[in-house]
């Protein structure tokens, strides 16, 4: 086999999407807007402290788990230094206004018996509901690897209801339904409209064992990239793609910025499928196609801190630390108000020989693309006095949060920087600055999917708007558009062979 493959767009998907199909004999070819590869994988140096700029958390790389052996399959896995969270905390949560504080553990039955013991009155609630978790998980072949032709239509009836609904099934007490719904911020959950699976399969993730990258995710891009340079493909950067020239339904050649042209057999788009459409021909798709993916909402973004802290003032936890104002709040995160942040995320990156304490650390917020819509036609470094002067006011909203956790948490800190969904917008050439891609929505649960394939004969599409998103859910994206080639299941087979033979299990 020596077919060649283009693929725009060097984040998650598309290094996952280039090492798996340079791994089986393609010449894979990535081409990258930005002066590294990653996407969300990216880092970058703030003083002297490198920061991620997406991937913050990990599932799946614990043994046998999905991602775990994907990893292994490619040869990458030994490669990444990975810490695992605290078994007896993988994630504290606090209520501001009620003074309330959960250290939840990591494991099916620690996580079910925390909350348990916490609401005894609600303890058989509890395990029915992380039992349904478990079983919409199942419903998903393709979360656990298997070889598995199941539709997104041809699942119970819970699948597909919405994920505050699910919940309520199951849990009478409102405070304890919002506490179990406080993993929001990691797939922009919408109250009636997200689908139950979305909020099972994250859940099940990261109570199957949460991980940290050391030293910063972009050692993954990097082993990602390694695996297509050894198949004789390359990686490169600084070659943001503005043309596609398409004829009766064919590419024919991609065009950079810098004017440099590439041809391949197959193309494969990484890129959000909007920012896809702009750079094709109006006629290259048919209309409605066009129009359905410019309808589809996308999920809510983020405006982060990037702190650099003085020394010995911060002890590193090795736990995600969320946080709420107060209860009935966590299916509206994403909204911008005078009462935004309702809610954050916090944690201390690990770097190697982590000492007792952190000189960095990572806030985030959800926010709507609403609250930068009056700079929307700005571009980076041009968005005037008023905008700067806007993201230091955000700034301030979030750290009177903490403080109200450390009174003295501002005198601790070196340095601020921030970024808000236009960075996230213009970084990675995402719609709206969408953390999560496109909004899956259980109402109309058919305008969100979009397949592999599209009307163009040799282009496929791979990401997060794709399936899943994710750390997990982009690689597994990845595994479906590279059998679009390959066939159906015979890279899973080989992914799962070559780890049973190695480990003897999974």
């Amino acid at each position: 086999m020596n077919e060649s493959v283009l693929i725009v767009g060097g984040g998650l998907g598309g290094l996952f999407t280039g090492a798996l199909l340079a791994r089986n004999g393609y010449r894979v070819t990535v081409l990258e807007k930005n002066t590294t590869p990653g996407g969300g994988l990216q880092t970058f140096v703030r003083n002297g402290e490198r920061f991620e700029t997406g991937m913050h958390m990990l599932g799946g790389f614990r043994p046998g788990g999905s991602i775990a052996r994907i990893c292994h399959y490619l040869g990458i896995l030994d490669r990444l230094k990975i810490r695992p969270t605290d078994a007896d905390c993988m994630d504290s949560l606090r209520y501001l206004d009620e003074d309330e504080h959960y250290a939840i553990p990591g494991g099916r039955e620690p996580f079910t018996n925390y909350f348990a013991e916490r609401f005894p009155h609600e303890a058989d609630a509890v395990r029915r509901y992380v039992d349904a978790l478990y079983r919409l998980s199942e419903e998903v072949g393709m979360f656990y690897l298997r070889e598995d032709m199941s539709s997104i239509f041809s699942h119970s009836e819970e699948f597909l209801c919405p994920a505050d609904e699910l919940i309520a099934r199951y849990v009478k007490d409102p405070r304890l339904r919002d506490t179990l719904a406080y993993m929001n911020p990691m797939y922009g959950g919408v109250a009636h409209h997200t689908p139950a699976y979305i909020h099972a399969l994250v859940n099940v993730l990261y109570i199957n064992g949460e991980d940290r990258f050391v030293d910063g995710s972009s050692q993954l891009a990097e082993a990602l990239a390694d695996v297509i340079r050894a198949g004789g493909g390359r990686v490169v950067t600084r070659a943001e793609v503005v043309r596609i020239e398409c004829e009766n339904r064919m590419i024919r050649r991609v065009e950079t910025a810098v004017g440099q042209s590439f041809t391949a057999d197959c193309y494969v788009s990484a890129v959000h499928p909007c920012t896809l459409l702009r750079l094709l021909p109006e006629d290259a798709l048919p209309r409605a196609y066009r129009q359905r993916l410019d309808s589809i909402p996308n999920s809510y973004s983020a405006f982060t801190l990037y702190l650099t802290l003085k020394p010995g003032t911060v002890p590193y936890v090795n736990h995600t630390c969320y946080c709420q104002t107060s209860h009935g709040q966590v299916w509206s995160f994403g909204r911008y108000d005078e009462q935004w942040p309702r809610g954050l995320m916090y944690m201390t990156p690990p770097v190697s020989g982590q000492g007792p304490f952190s000189r960095k650390m990572i806030l985030t917020a959800p926010m709507s693309f609403e609250a930068v819509r009056r700079w929307e036609a700005t571009t980076t470094g041009h968005r005037g006095a008023d905008y700067e002067r806007w993201k230091e006011e955000q700034a301030v909203r979030m750290l009177e949060r903490m403080e109200r956790i450390d009174p003295a948490f501002r005198s601790k800190i070196e340095s601020i920087h921030t970024s808000s969904p236009l960075t996230i917008r213009d970084y990675y050439g995402v719609k709206e600055g969408s953390m999560y891609g496109f909004s899956k929505d259980a109402q109309q649960i058919a305008l969100s999917q979009v397949p592999v394939f599209t009307k163009i004969r040799n282009l496929l599409l791979t990401g997060q708007n794709i399936n899943l998103h994710g750390i997990c859910g982009v690689p597994l994206t990845a595994v479906n558009t590279a059998e679009a080639l390959l066939g159906t299941n015979r890279l899973i087979h080989a992914i799962n062979t070559k780890y049973q033979t190695d480990y003897g299990t999974f």
